[in-house]
C-alpha cells in the first residue's frame, strides 16, 4: 500500500530535479508523457528525459498541491514554476494522472501549458 506522503516525496524529488530519484518510483516499462511532446518509454529513457529537461531550466517549483487516488490511478493538480537561467518565472497550472501498478507508476502523464518557457 503507498503511503499518505507518497505524492508529496514525488514532488520533493521533482522540485529537486532529481531523475533518479523520481524514476525510482517507476516500472521498468514506464511511459512518460509531459504536455504534448510525444512519450517516452522505460527508466532509462525517461531518466535521460528529465535530466536534460532539468538541465534547461535554473530551478522548478510545485505549489498548490491538490491530489487524490483511486484505485490504481492518482490524479494531482495545482502551479508548476519554472525558473529561467534569467531569473524570470513561468507559473502555470498543471495536472498529472499518475496509472499505478502495485506500488510503482505505470504511467506519468502531465497536462500543461509551458509552450511560453522558452521564449
Amino acid at each position: 500500500m503507498i503511503q499518505n506522503n507518497f505524492i508529496t516525496e514525488l514532488y520533493r524529488a521533482i522540485d529537486a530535479k532529481d531523475a533518479s530519484k523520481l524514476v525510482s518510483n517507476m516500472t521498468e516499462d514506464s511511459i512518460f508523457r509531459f504536455a504534448n511532446i510525444p512519450a517516452v518509454e522505460g527508466k532509462e529513457n525517461i531518466t535521460a528525459f528529465l535530466a536534460g529537461f532539468f538541465q534547461s531550466i535554473k530551478s522548478i517549483f510545485h505549489s498548490d498541491l491538490e491530489y487524490w487516488n483511486a484505485v490504481d490511478v492518482w490524479f494531482v493538480t495545482g502551479y508548476v514554476n519554472y525558473t529561467r537561467f534569467d531569473d524570470s518565472v513561468l507559473k502555470v497550472p498543471f495536472a498529472v494522472l499518475l496509472k499505478m501498478k502495485a506500488d510503482l507508476i505505470r504511467e506519468f502523464l502531465i497536462f500543461v501549458d509551458n509552450s511560453e518557457l522558452y521564449k
